[in-house]
């Protein structure tokens, strides 16, 4: 109950543009501001210092630039073109070839066909340069509108490109089954977003139970999943899965967010697993940074630490 309304007053508060403005003078300042632990920079450049870092410990990476519902279709080509410019960044640094975006910053929230266009000129770049590109899953209302997305991608025949589904929504075993059916890689988080109880599971058990019961259809029927979590008793349960199902430990992955939990990151890779870590930067960090705060009350103490050794 704490936990839902914890989520429920961060997600208000991310909507604060007074909230963002003050936030934005300090959060990113020096390298011990409070928002560095969960976002790499602002900047590409800053990104991919930080993915090097994460590389050289055997971890593997995704890059997100921050963003979401664009107002305009030019705000929308712009947020196409400053990830085909970051795939170039990345191609010329050397680092591992893979991103992961919103379709409503590329226009989605404007009308399917912007976004469709702007993710196919993405997915040609990096079909071009070899990356993978994740599809994040958005707030419910977006749910119907990123899986027909992905699977016009996908009929066209783009392959490098993943989606997302979260355990929250009572929909999502009718997802997974239809993207499984594809053969398109998938994956698993809980979800961030404050939802309806119509659509969505709001006790923490239930969610649980339903990430367990997606993690075994995914482990039975899926394509590479990847497990995103750092609950330690779905981790504990996405190994025994993979064990009965005999996926082996180089057929799926965990992926861990950024400055979280990174004991977990360290002991899964010490034990012979795959972890990939979704390193989010870009000036549009504020939304991002305050649903983390609402996921975990561990991350509020952290930050308020922060910004008391700030002003000091």
């Amino acid at each position: 109950m704490i936990q839902s309304v914890a989520r429920a007053a961060f997600s208000l508060l991310a909507e604060s543009q007074s909230l963002k403005r003050a936030a934005s003078r300090y959060g990113l300042r020096r390298p011990d501001s409070f928002a560095r632990r969960f976002i790499a920079g602002e900047t590409p450049d800053e990104a991919i210092t930080a993915a090097r870092a994460l590389e050289a410990q055997g971890l593997t990476i995704t890059l997100d630039l921050l963003g979401e519902s664009v107002a305009s279709r030019d705000a929308a080509l712009r947020a196409a073109q400053a990830y085909i410019a970051i795939m170039a960044d990345v191609g010329r640094a050397g680092i591992g070839r893979n991103i992961s975006l919103k379709l409503t910053q590329l226009g989605l929230s404007i009308d399917r066909a912007t976004g469709v266009d702007n993710l196919r000129r993405v997915l040609d770049a990096a079909r071009t340069d070899g990356f993978f590109v994740r599809i994040d899953m958005e707030n419910s209302p977006f749910t119907d509108a990123t899986l027909e997305t992905f699977e016009t991608a996908w009929s066209i025949g783009y392959r490098d490109v993943g989606v997302v589904v979260q355990a929250a929504l009572r929909r999502s075993e009718q997802d997974i089954r239809r993207v499984n059916r594809l053969g398109g890689r998938i994956r698993l988080v809980k979800g961030a977003y404050q939802e309806p109880r119509e659509v969505a599971y709001q006790r923490k058990a239930d969610v649980d139970a339903a990430f367990i019961e997606l993690m075994t259809l995914l482990f039975q029927e899926g394509t590479y999943p990847a497990i995103a979590t750092h609950d330690p008793v779905m981790i504990d349960a996405a190994r025994r899965l993979a064990a009965s199902a005999r996926v082996a430990a180089d057929a799926f992955e965990f992926q861990m967010l950024y400055g979280v939990r990174r004991d977990l990151q360290a002991a899964l890779l010490k034990d012979g697993y795959r972890v990939r870590v979704y390193v989010p930067f870009g000036t549009e960090w504020f939304p991002y940074f305050m649903r983390r705060l609402g996921e975990r009350p561990a991350n509020v103490t952290f930050v308020v630490k922060s910004v008391l050794k700030e002003k000091r």
